[in-house]
């Protein structure tokens, strides 16, 4: 196993408000979410996305600078890059979308990187699962470990295709409310037992503030989320969380229950980063040893004797 890790995502401009204030354009984007969680680790990270020409020759030195491989990123001479704007209710928990422009996205054709035809573990980041498809076909032979994440629209405008992507992942992560619209199940662990008979045979299940759950056929780990005095945005929290996880899975090299049930703590820990401003900006200020201090206040909020 290479310490190779590719994603497929968005490199985006969104434009959020939440009950704690208000951001005009700023960089966004599945694709750069888990780059820049992933790039805290000793991983050759490449990333497959799309931009237009007015993405900022800033914020390509900045993921460039932090170890990011863009070969296989596609700019587009006179489009735009993908926009998202939407406003977050006062829980945080539910959000409206204001305005979508997806702009390049629809004239994007993903072209895997040659030397990054053998990463040992592929992401499929929140996108069209047609797309999700060319990308895995690309691929040299089968990574050890490929993750796919989706979300409500491609579950209810793309699920034929989706479930042919889902049948050819290791493991799915998405939120509880997806994994319940997937399964048509309430119960979350009954929901996981049906999405690991569609083909993966992990699961994670985001529950938001209230953690993360990991399904491995009949073991469970559940991993708690980190009580914050602040929380400004949760946008990008679930990508920084599975930036986190494969990042620490390739550092490792090992993919077993027991090395996820590590990594899962450990995009818990980024996560916790992401949502204490907005946008990406402590994701591009992180260190290790806050990393480290991080998962030492996860690891401490579960350890008990008996």
């Amino acid at each position: 196993m290479n310490n190779k890790l590719l994603v497929i995502g968005t490199m985006a401009y969104d434009a959020i408000e939440t009950p704690f204030g208000k951001t005009g354009r700023i960089l966004g984007g599945c694709a750069t979410y888990i780059g820049l969680a992933a790039s805290q680790f000793k991983t050759q990270c490449g990333l497959v996305s799309v931009i237009g020409d007015d993405f900022e020759k800033a914020h390509l030195d900045l993921l460039i600078g932090k170890g990011l491989d863009l070969s296989g990123v596609h700019s587009i001479p006179g489009e735009k890059t993908f926009f998202w704007s939407g406003k977050y209710n006062n829980d945080l928990n539910s959000r409206t979308t204001l305005e979508t422009q997806l702009n390049v996205l629809t004239k994007f054709e993903p072209v895997v990187p040659e030397h990054f035809k053998n990463a040992s573990i592929l992401l499929l980041g929140n996108l069209d699962p047609n797309l999700q498809i060319k990308v895995l076909n690309q691929m040299e032979k089968k990574p050890n470990l490929v993750v796919l994440d989706t979300m409500n629209f491609w579950i209810e405008s793309y699920r034929e295709k989706l479930n042919e992507v889902i049948a050819k992942v290791d493991l799915i992560s998405i939120n509880d409310e997806e994994a319940r619209q997937i399964t048509e199940t309430h119960s979350l662990v009954k929901a996981a037992k049906k999405l690991m008979a569609m083909g993966p045979n992990y699961v994670i299940i985001k529950k938001g503030e209230n953690g993360a759950l990991l399904f491995d056929k009949d073991k469970i780990f559940c991993a708690p989320a980190l009580p914050l005095e602040e929380v400004f945005d949760p946008t990008g929290a679930g990508d920084s969380f599975i930036g986190g996880f494969v990042g620490h899975l390739s550092q490792c090299g090992r993919i077993s229950f027991e090395e996820m049930k590590a990594a899962t703590i450990v995009g818990s820990a980024m996560a916790s980063f992401t949502v204490q401003n907005f946008g990406t900006k402590s994701l591009e200020k992180l260190t290790i040893p806050s990393i480290k201090e991080r998962i030492v206040a996860f690891k401490s909020l579960t350890e008990f004797e008996i």
